[in-house]
């Protein structure tokens, strides 16, 4: 069974400097970059132009925790200083969904738990106490 703990950061557009700069800083490579115009496409949620070459995905491996960073889409309000979230993978789709419940109480669920690009079961959901957790089925996709 397969358990992955990270942290995901969401920029608005400048991604992929900050990217640069933090694999400077830490010295390692940026992994699994990839822009939004290159995911495969759904017309039911076509990407922008101002999107295209925007952070979808990638990845910082820093001292042992892989550090997850993208570009919110550009209709998204962002809040820096809350564009920080844990995230949750696994291969054990039981746990996700336990542990999706348990952070659900109290809380507000923003993504219900379902497909979604990149994971077999996804959700997104802000506890009681105000973080914001993403908990996917690690199919071997993204990181």
């Amino acid at each position: 069974m397969s358990k992955t703990f990270s942290l995901y950061i969401q920029f608005d557009g400048n991604c992929r400097e900050a990217v640069e700069f933090y694999a400077k800083v830490f010295e390692s490579e940026v992994q699994d970059l990839m822009t939004y115009g290159e995911m495969p496409s759904d017309p039911n949620n076509p990407v922008s132009d101002a999107d295209k070459e925007n952070i979808l995905n990638s990845v910082i491996p820093i001292f042992g925790c892989n550090v997850i960073f993208c570009d919110v889409p550009s209709e998204m309000p962002l809040t820096k200083g809350d564009n920080i979230s844990p995230n949750l993978r696994t291969d054990d789709t039981e746990e996700i969904r336990r542990v999706f419940a348990e952070l659900s109480q109290g809380g507000e669920v923003f993504i219900g738990l379902g497909k979604a690009f990149g994971s077999e079961l996804y959700g997104m959901v802000q506890d009681k106490y105000g973080v914001i957790w993403q908990l996917s089925h690690d199919g071997g996709k993204l990181a």
